[in-house]
């Protein structure tokens, strides 16, 4: 390994090793040090089976186990800020203990060194565990390293089942995750001049009626597997009108539904359709939601080993990609998720001891 090449300790406390990879710059599509780094650490211990896709590491047990489980975080960050300046990170003193300050540290660098603690204290885990470290999470999907994972070697992940992906979650067990649609519902109209308006048909005026139907909706609530997850459908932009003086023939309402992990994307489809039914309604994103999975084994055990209040994710997350291949998962990692990516992301460290000794207990 080159000298100029980051390195990273597994022995290093919990806290330390966060610090130590937030250091390592990691802003989206460029994760190649840290995931060099990752590698190696992973390699080192010689006792897994490592892969490398771009810049995701995935590393596995093989051990025979009855069940395997997967712990996942992304090794990307948001660009940094200059002012204040978010990295190096400092660790300060605080009313309710010591925080670790800086890009990372939140989202989502903790809980990858979590994940990195127990691959280097656990040689013979209790389950089988594949443990995925992944980049740009942060942007554009394509470029996500879980989506290269499932369309290049979907074998490394689709056989565990159950996954936890370390997201910020403040310590709290999250489970699955909802699904969401973005449509367009367009209203149409005829262009005059607006001082003879009945020359024309006013576009913007029609779409009163598309606003009327989303004030009158009432959101599901459903239950998945124990956990209640609140739907919700809203309009999230407008766009009509070309000039001050034009009745205009065309007004598009942008609406976002997010729905339960019970329906499929086919169904949230109908249902939007259904809920606009007269209207040119034309889809733009729809990206299913996650079951928890909290009936299985796995899930029930690892509720069980960390006594810690168990929620519906009600948003969307990486989890969703897991159980696109079949793998129930919930989100359970150390920080505030309100400070992801804000100037002063920091995260209690005593959030980085118990969340490593909690999969300790899981899997030990």
């Amino acid at each position: 390994m080159a000298a100029s090449t980051p390195s990273l300790d597994l022995t290093d406390d919990v806290t330390t090793l966060t610090a130590r990879l937030c250091d390592i710059p990691s802003v989206s599509l460029e994760e190649a040090p840290l995931a060099d780094a990752v590698e190696a650490a992973l390699r080192a211990l010689g006792r897994l089976e490592v892969t490398r896709i771009g810049n995701t590491v995935v590393a596995r047990t093989e051990l025979g186990r009855a069940e395997r489980v997967v712990l996942a975080g992304h090794i990307d960050t948001v660009p940094l800020t200059s002012d204040p300046e978010n990295l190096p990170t400092r660790r300060v003193a605080g009313p309710g203990g010591d925080v670790l300050w800086g890009r990372g540290t939140v989202d989502m660098k903790g809980g990858v060194a979590v994940t990195l603690r127990v691959a280097q204290q656990l040689a013979e885990p209790n389950r089988d565990v594949t443990y995925v470290f992944y980049e740009a999470e942060e942007i554009d999907s394509r470029y996500n390293g879980l989506l290269h994972v499932q369309e290049q070697a979907p074998e490394l992940v689709e056989d565990a089942d159950f996954a936890v992906l370390l997201e910020p979650t403040d310590a709290r067990i999250e489970g699955g995750c909802k699904g969401t649609l973005r449509a367009t519902v367009t209203t149409k109209g005829i262009a005059s001049h607006s001082a003879r308006p009945w020359k024309g048909h006013n576009a913007i005026h029609d779409a009163a009626d598309v606003l009327a139907r989303l004030v009158a909706y009432r959101p599901a609530t459903r239950e998945v597997d124990g956990l209640e997850f609140r739907e919700a459908l809203n309009a999230v932009g407008i766009q009509g009108g070309i000039a001050g003086n034009v009745i205009p023939d065309r007004c598009v309402v942008t609406v976002n539904y997010r729905y339960a992990p019970s329906l499929s994307e086919s169904d949230a489809e109908a249902h939007v359709r259904g809920v606009f039914d007269g209207f040119d309604v034309e889809v733009h994103d729809n990206a299913g939601g996650a079951r928890p999975g909290l009936h299985l084994p796995a899930a029930r055990a690892f509720v069980e080993s960390l006594g810690v209040p168990v929620e519906a994710k009600q948003g969307w997350t990486d989890v969703a990609r897991f159980s696109a291949m079949g793998v129930p998962a919930v989100n359970f990692g150390p920080g505030d998720p309100n400070l992801a990516h804000m100037d002063d992301e920091q995260c209690p460290v005593e959030q980085y001891g118990a969340c490593e000794a909690a999969l300790l207990r899981w899997l030990g």
